[in-house]
């Protein structure tokens, strides 16, 4: 888990990587899916769904629920969490998915229905790996950030304690949750650690429990010390983004450059040594799913690579970009790889900026980076691909706007079969592997690597650990 700048559900991220299992314990959640069937599983909400091909979606909740401060978890109150999620100024990196709806309708205490544009057969996807799934209560977000943060209103299965900043967060077990006995911890504290060798450390050593990672290496060497690893199978991955909005990479021609001089494979080795390369991507999907297409990315030529930072150079536009990397040891790697790699090309220079987390994460969303690690981790292929490149998506980080791919995506997201589905996901696929958005380098690997005697390890979305569901053995 990284360090949340602030406990508001809002501006917390639903993801393996981040703080999924601090939100999970907070807010609880409104559905979950099956990692490998992507199943809705019902928790707070007993339906989630569309009956006009997603043109509204309709969420019930079940009667009776409350937060923590006495007030209800309702309709109304899902509709401010969702409602706020919309707003730019709050920043959320949730408001990808929130701004596929354009109204939200309270029709009775526990039903909640939402009028999307365009329409989305596939939306409840969204909402799972999203923050819409955690809702906090109206009252306590009305008291300001400051009040909120010392005693954060959820109606998860714990509450806070205390939250010392850079150091812990001590959660207790809520007595009130809905679905009691559960939990069946009585607390747990969570710690924040950018090295994925201290955090498997920490399990071996006993020092922890459980850890998130998504380090190929670690994982295969936790497996080797017998220690009780989980991993959601994905596809897409994890890429070296190229800001198609701003020089250099707004010309097709510098980021196909980077394609042919890069090999994302020694990226891949050098951040993951020991791993093998059966996590290196060749494809937007793995071949297991039934979108597959033997579409490879762009592979290395260096000569081709070579004549086209000439060519720019000759133009009196040399390829000269700042990689963004986060402070994490992997994305230092990784920009020192592919440092090396370049430099053995002519007219073409990059630089490397390290921020922390939080930063990083404003210099994603503002669009204020040339080059910078994101993803596209792929189970049901909507929400990734149409939030990680559709230009009507927030989530489009890089600024893609390709006629060809946007019809494709909204085709995808539309279709009411598989067979449908497969023709236009087969477009999208072509269209990323011409377009060169960046460098995929990795699989996604959202895992949880924990003691043998801790059971009850289960994940949705994109590794969202739920942590009502952890025990020991006895």
């Amino acid at each position: 888990m990284t360090e949340p700048r602030t406990l508001d559900p809002a501006n917390m991220s639903n993801s393996w990587a981040f703080q999924s299992l601090l939100g999970n314990a907070l807010y609880g959640t409104l559905i979950t899916n099956d990692v490998e069937s992507l199943e809705v599983n019902h928790s707070m909400a007993t339906e989630a769904s569309t009956s006009d091909e997603g043109r509204t979606f309709t969420l019930t909740l079940r009667p009776g629920l409350s937060f923590t401060d006495g007030t209800p978890l309702d309709a109304a109150a899902v509709k401010f969490n969702w409602d706020r999620l919309r707003d730019p100024a709050l920043g959320s990196t949730s408001r990808r998915q929130a701004m596929q709806i354009t109204t939200t309708d309270v029709v009775d205490e526990t039903t909640l229905k939402a009028t999307l544009d365009p329409p989305n057969p596939h939306f409840a996807d969204s909402l799972v790996q999203s923050s819409m799934n955690w809702i906090a209560s109206p009252t306590a977000l009305r008291q300001g950030q400051a009040a909120f943060d010392s005693n954060p209103v959820g109606a998860g299965p714990f509450t806070l304690v205390d939250w010392a900043r850079q150091d812990r967060i001590d959660l207790a077990k809520n007595d009130g949750y809905w679905d009691a006995p559960k939990p069946s911890l009585d607390s747990i504290t969570l710690r924040t650690s950018p090295d994925t060798n201290q955090r498997l450390n920490a399990v071996v050593s006993g020092a922890a429990d459980l850890t998130a990672d998504s380090n190929w290496s670690t994982i295969a060497r936790a497996e080797d010390a017998g220690l009780h690893v989980e991993t959601v199978p994905m596809g897409g991955g994890q890429f070296l983004g190229m800001n198609m909005r701003r020089a250099p990479f707004d010309d097709e021609r510098a980021r196909r450059a980077i394609a042919l001089a890069v090999d994302p494979a020694t990226i891949n080795a050098a951040v993951y040594p020991g791993a093998g390369d059966e996590q290196f991507p060749r494809t937007v999907f793995q071949e297991s799913s039934p979108f597959y297409s033997d579409l490879p990315f762009t592979r290395p030529d260096k000569d081709a690579a070579q004549r086209l930072f000439d060519e720019l150079a000759a133009e009196g536009k040399p390829v000269s970009f700042t990689f963004v990397g986060y402070s994490s040891a992997e994305n230092k790697v990784a920009a020192e790889a592919l440092q090396a790699n370049l430099t053995e090309f002519d007219n073409v220079e990059v630089d490397i900026e390290i921020v922390d987390n939080t930063e990083g994460v404003t210099r994603l969303t503002g669009h204020d980076f040339d080059m910078m690690i994101t993803s596209a981790l792929v189970q049901d292929p909507d929400a990734a691909l149409w939030s990680a490149f559709h230009p009507d998506s927030s989530g489009n980080f890089m600024g893609v706007d390709d006629p060809a791919l946007t019809q494709a995506l909204d085709a995808g997201r539309n279709a009411d079969t598989v067979e449908v589905r497969r023709e236009a996901y087969d477009v999208a696929q072509r269209r990323l592997v011409d377009l060169n958005v960046g460098l995929w380098y990795v699989r996604g690997a959202p895992s949880v690597i924990a003691a043998t005697d801790l059971e009850g390890i289960l994940m949705y979305g994109s590794g969202s650990l739920l942590p009502e569901e952890l025990q020991f053995t006895k």
